[in-house]
């Protein structure tokens, strides 16, 4: 897929927390492809930290972390940005309805590189954050 498949996108911040340093090193180098100035946190607190100092357009978490979890995490997210979309990644299919409910996508981790940027182009059309599942 081409960078100008998704013009409206370019430029934009998008800050991607995982504890799987390999995981957060492609999806830097992905986003990057596109465009994006791409964050990375290796926990959900340090994640918490890079968002209350900067400005991010869009986050990315992980659910199955240790100390803090992509539920705990989101939890915070909504408390310190309520308006920043965040999208919830697992490699598991046994995540929470709980914590599905505190995002605004899902997307399952072997889907990734197919649906993260049609992901991030529909939660940006919106305009307002929908909850909605993409793990198809």
């Amino acid at each position: 897929m081409p960078p100008s498949a998704y013009p409206e996108l370019s430029h934009g911040v998008v800050l991607c927390i995982d504890d799987n340093q390999n995981v957060l090193e492609c999806e830097k180098a992905f986003l990057e492809t596109f465009g994006y100035t791409v964050l990375t946190a290796s926990s959900g607190a340090r994640g918490l930290e890079m968002a209350s100092t900067h400005s991010v357009d869009v986050v990315i978490v992980d659910y199955f972390m240790p100390e803090m979890n992509g539920q705990e995490f989101a939890i915070e997210m909504r408390l310190l940005r309520p308006q920043a979309p965040i999208i919830m990644l697992s490699a598991a299919v046994d995540v929470p309805e709980q914590a599905l409910k505190l995002v605004d996508a899902f997307i399952a981790k072997d889907h990734l590189s197919s649906q993260l940027l049609p992901v991030i182009a529909q939660l940006h059309e919106c305009g307002s954050i929908l909850p909605f599942s993409y793990d198809a």
